[in-house]
């Protein structure tokens, strides 16, 4: 009976642990229509910008903890664009992308560092045409609180530079650079029936 009893509170303080621990955790889902994945590259001496238009993730924060934190994004290959038809199906053929053949990249975070204020290196892994690669992402929060309407949301950027060679996209060496810079701009709902902090 006493061994019972034990159990029985040890069970419950255990709960009330993990509890306790998933209280600030928050869960938002990425917004496509307000989120923007940004590139530009250079073309001879100039820079052309582009972007991807259809993006959708999940990024899990606790605002007193944000280190803690977890994102995870997919971003359809296809939906590349330069505002140049001709340009953007050369980008999606197999000069470049091959969309058809690898149809989404990925991104998933390991680790969250703080680096001051509302900056953080976030650690992950990137597959583009089914490379992956460990890349950090320089991230700052931009803010949490009521959006349209008043639901809740939160506001990220993010940077980056890759070298398009490290994924297998190569071609037009000498008149298309390899560096690539990023930018991205998210706006995350926060999912219903997820608790949200004041």
């Amino acid at each position: 009976m006493k061994r019972s009893i034990l159990s029985l509170i040890l069970a419950s303080m255990a709960l009330a642990s993990v509890a306790s621990a998933n209280a600030g955790v928050e869960t938002y889902d990425i917004d496509p229509v307000h989120t923007w994945v940004g590139f530009s590259i250079a073309h001879f001496f100039t820079k052309v910008p582009g972007y991807f238009s259809a993006v959708k993730g999940t990024i899990v924060v606790d605002r007193e903890h944000l280190e803690a934190s977890t994102v995870e994004a997919v971003i359809e290959v296809a939906s590349i664009t330069t505002n140049t038809k001709m340009r953007d199906d050369d980008l999606r053929s197999t000069n470049f992308f091959a969309a058809a053949k690898f149809p989404a990249m990925t991104f998933k975070s390991n680790s969250w560092k703080s680096t001051g204020g509302d900056a953080y290196d976030v650690t992950g892994v990137l597959s583009m045409k089914n490379v992956p690669k460990v890349v950090v992402l320089k991230v700052k929060a931009l803010g949490f609180g009521p959006g349209l309407n008043g639901a809740a949301i939160s506001g990220w950027e993010a940077r980056i530079t890759l070298d398009r060679r490290d994924f297998d996209i190569t071609a037009d060496q000498g008149m298309i650079g390899n560096q690539v810079e990023v930018v991205i701009n998210v706006e995350a709902d926060l999912r219903k029936g997820t608790p949200s902090k004041p």
